[in-house]
């Protein structure tokens, strides 16, 4: 099976299924830029902190601990992604809103995380930082479950490899505006969180105005109970390996992406003795950022021409594991710099095309949104994972060599494995 379709459920009547149909009518151009600026948004807010305030916020409360705090507090946070996302999208896939099914909780979301930024400002004990990370995480998730659903609700399969580098793009292009934040700001980072707020409240507009999103007829949503909404969260393996083997694989380069960047601003600062850290942050975020769009939006329709998704997974994941060796045995700021553009080159196609081939192993349309979140936790998981391997190869097995030889050697697990999938070429 190659670029295949998921069809209608049989007991799902054709004539009211606006919402749960097989997309075949291509988004336009005004839809495809306001899910761009959702991702935009949604990724100011989270990499703005994750990158710099954190750790600055971190190394105001108690300099002597500031990697112990971090990671508390970026792994908490993690935590909450894990069942954030799922759970959101799940209720998406039930909403019967005028609004739409995504719409609300987009909307919703960006509010919950953009009050939890603000809040995070003033935040100076380690439990409050904590605590509203964790809200924000919640709130950020519950916009980024319903989005990313929003892509295999109205996007054709054969557009699909394109519109997911448009929107890897807009997730490269809100990183590099958080580290833009870090920079300007100058260590203010009470400033950089408001400015995180205030860039994620805008990025929804243009989409809430525009957001071709069918509602679900009453009668369509099944029966609510607490057994099946919490068992639809498995997915066996056994009747669906290709979205189980898609799963392991994302989750794997993940980690090797999240262990090359989860310590950067610390490895700037104590191995390579940069004279401006979050200075250093943006230059790497900067190459990073530019070659992720450019090969995200040259990938993604390349591999929409071709009809094939696995070598370009493949051959992007060996390239993302290339950037932790580079790390690990050039600790020099010459290093950093090659390991940022080769980073880029890889993860840009792979954003893009492996978006692409997850949406094409979901099980059925009616769960989008839970099988979406399902799948993105394979993304946050690794910040809980990543933060407590990062700490331990750094401080007791090695230091940085151990943390990105490491990330290099699970990077190339990622790439062997999607051989593994079946369904999709």
């Amino acid at each position: 099976m190659s670029m295949s379709n998921t069809p209608v459920p049989p007991d799902v009547p054709r004539t009211t299924a606006a919402a749960l149909a097989e997309p075949t009518q291509k988004v336009t151009a005004r839809w495809v830029t306001g899910l761009v600026l959702v991702n935009v948004g949604i990724n100011a807010a989270f990499f703005g902190p994750i990158n710099v305030f954190i750790a600055q916020q971190a190394t105001g409360i108690d300099e002597a601990n500031k990697e112990a705090i971090a990671s508390l507090v970026l792994g908490c946070g993690a935590a909450v992604s894990l069942v954030a996302n799922p759970l959101f999208g799940a209720l998406s896939d039930r909403t019967v809103s005028g609004f739409g099914r995504r719409s609300p909780w987009v909307l919703a979301g960006a509010i919950l995380a953009a009050a939890a930024l603000l809040a995070m400002s003033g935040a100076t004990a380690v439990a409050l930082l904590v605590l509203f990370w964790c809200l924000v995480q919640l709130g950020a998730n519950a916009a980024y479950a319903a989005i990313t659903a929003a892509i295999p609700d109205r996007v054709p399969v054969l557009q699909r490899g394109g519109v997911g580098g448009l929107a890897a793009l807009g997730q490269t292009a809100g990183i590099l505006l958080g580290a833009v934040f870090g920079a300007v700001v100058s260590g203010n980072f009470m400033v950089g969180y408001w400015l995180c707020a205030a860039a994620l409240l805008i990025s929804v507009l243009p989409y809430l105005f525009h957001r071709n999103d069918p509602t679900l007829p009453r009668e369509l949503r099944p029966p609510f109970s607490w057994g099946n909404f919490l068992r639809g969260f498995w997915i066996s393996p056994a009747r669906h390996p290709d979205f189980a083997w898609a799963w392991l694989t994302r989750f794997l380069v993940n980690v090797c992406n999240q262990l090359t960047i989860v310590y950067l601003i610390f490895f700037l600062t104590d191995v390579i003795k940069h004279e401006n850290p979050a200075l250093g942050v943006l230059t790497l975020t900067g190459i990073y950022a530019v070659l992720v769009m450019i090969t995200a939006v040259i990938a993604g329709p390349w591999s929409d021409r071709v009809g094939k998704r696995k070598p370009f997974v493949i051959a992007s994941s060996a390239m993302i594991a290339l950037a932790g060796l580079t790390m690990a045995f050039f600790p020099v700021w010459a290093g950093a710099l090659i390991g940022a553009a080769i980073l880029g080159i890889g993860f840009g196609a792979y954003q893009a095309v492996d978006f692409a081939l997850l949406t094409q192993v979901l099980p059925q349309a009616a769960d989008r949104g839970k099988d979406m979140g399902v799948i993105n936790v394979a993304a946050s998981l690794p910040q809980v994972f990543a933060t407590g391997l990062a700490y331990l190869a750094v401080t007791q097995f090695g230091g940085y060599g151990t943390l990105f030889t490491t990330a290099a050697v699970i990077g190339l697990l990622g790439a062997v494995f999607v051989v593994k999938i079946k369904g999709v070429d």
